[in-house]
């Protein structure tokens, strides 16, 4: 078989039954989106495994890394890791709570408002995170050693194009 030819996966079985049991459908959709969400799966339990060496649950990485990403000082309105980690308010209140509890962030008034209040990334939040990204970014390398490193691109594209309509 040659690299063009790949060995029917679960998917091509779940389609070609699908085919079988109701020819009146159009079923390609599943060809890709079952993929995808089977995917999606199994590097959820990466990541979640990735991040549990680094004692961190994905929803705290989520909170760290975007503070992370800000860069210096490190620190974001409440507002600011809502919109990033796409949660309500009421739950951001608890998740910045319970990283505070465990010393990863700080509240600090803001310089700007006296009413409002900045959090920040304490040292050991960064290091926290900052371990744990480059474990993520090791365990995610790994899966793409499937892919050839000249089709990266294109598959990244073909997915920003597809995730596009959902980021309006």
């Amino acid at each position: 078989m040659d690299s063009t030819q790949h060995a029917g996966d679960e998917v091509d079985r779940i389609v070609a039954a699908w085919q079988r049991e109701r020819p009146d459908l159009d079923v390609e959709p599943l060809t890709v989106f079952s993929r995808v969400s089977r995917l999606a799966r199994h590097l959820d339990r990466a990541r979640r495994i990735a991040f549990e060496r680094h004692h961190l649950e994905t929803w705290e990485f989520d909170v760290l890394s975007a503070l992370r990403r800000a860069g210096e000082p490190y620190r974001l309105s409440p507002g600011r890791l809502v919109a990033q980690t796409l949660v309500t308010s009421g739950t951001m209140t608890n998740r910045i709570d319970r990283l505070e509890q465990r010393g990863l962030v700080e509240r600090h008034r803001s310089p700007d408002d006296r009413r409002g209040v900045l959090v920040h990334l304490t040292a050991a939040g960064r290091a926290r995170v900052d371990a744990a990204m480059s474990d993520l970014l090791d365990v995610e390398a790994q899966v793409l050693d499937a892919l050839p490193a000249a089709e990266r691109p294109r598959l990244a594209a073909l997915l920003r194009t597809l995730g596009a309509q959902f980021d309006e």
